[in-house]
């Protein structure tokens, strides 16, 4: 049975693995979209394709950010940082194109 009391709040730091694939996803998605205004500001975007409560989670640029010099340090520097800090440090941030 279940004990509403020993849900993690989403500021937990753990990787989420205990939870559903459902439940990981839409932490990731929260913290996406805290981190989207800053990248569509530069006429680009973030498409979430995969996350794997296990830790790995697959991204697409969209806009202005497809082919950018600086879309690597976003998304280790940005992205996959505040993913980190929201969700464990075992989490892991890939663009696909």
């Amino acid at each position: 049975m279940a004990d509403a009391n020993n849900q993690q709040p989403a500021s937990s730091r753990s990787n989420g693995a205990e939870g559903s694939s459902a439940e990981f996803r839409a932490r990731v998605e929260k913290t996406l979209a805290l981190i989207r205004p800053s990248v569509q500001a530069d006429d680009g975007d973030i498409e979430l394709l995969s996350a794997d409560p296990i830790g790995l989670i697959r991204i697409r640029f969209l806009g202005a950010c497809v082919g950018c010099p600086s879309a690597d340090m976003t998304l280790h520097h940005g992205i996959e940082r505040a993913l980190r800090a929201e969700l464990g440090p075992t989490i892991r941030v890939e663009a696909v194109s």
